[in-house]
């Protein structure tokens, strides 16, 4: 059976693996959306989503166990400025991907029915800034962990 150090490697590895996956997937659908999108792009798309929207839910799963259970207990992490920063760029980027992944879902049928997604120039341009908001928001998250694992922010609120 295995002990809690493999266990809590195993999760930290399964966290950083999807969150690459949740970047790989947002930069794919980034370079994809277009006014546009053909029929291979519009399935491009939603399968890219699909990708990232299984990502964050593992993302956050071994986010949850790691807080519990692994690293540095959630006695420390509660009390992080810093961590909390973290978790509300990561509800932001959440709320980002709701707008997206709506419209990607809503494009199944007519790609069953083999008819590329048409987007209006407006919509085009809205999910491109949508999506790069995710994507710099995804950008920040690794920063806040990075200061947070030195300890920057650790005294803001020491009395």
């Amino acid at each position: 059976m295995w002990d809690s150090t493999v266990a809590s490697a195993v999760t930290a590895w399964a966290h950083y693996l999807s969150y690459a996956a949740m970047a790989a997937a947002l930069t794919i659908e980034h370079l994809t959306l277009k006014p546009e999108p053909t029929l291979k792009e519009g399935w491009r798309l939603v399968i890219a989503d699909s990708i990232y929207g299984v990502a964050a839910i593992t993302v956050l799963a071994t986010g949850v166990l790691r807080l519990l259970y692994f690293a540095k207990g959630s006695e420390y992490y509660m009390h992080q400025p810093l961590f909390w920063v973290k978790v509300s760029l990561y509800g932001v980027v959440g709320v980002l991907s709701i707008y997206p992944t709506i419209s990607f879902l809503s494009w199944i049928g007519g790609l069953r029915a083999d008819k590329a997604p048409a987007l209006a120039a407006g919509r085009a341009k809205l999910l491109q800034w949508l999506v790069r908001g995710e994507l710099l928001g995804m950008a920040l998250i690794p920063l806040m962990a990075s200061l947070m694992a030195r300890g920057v922010g650790s005294d803001w609120f020491a009395s």
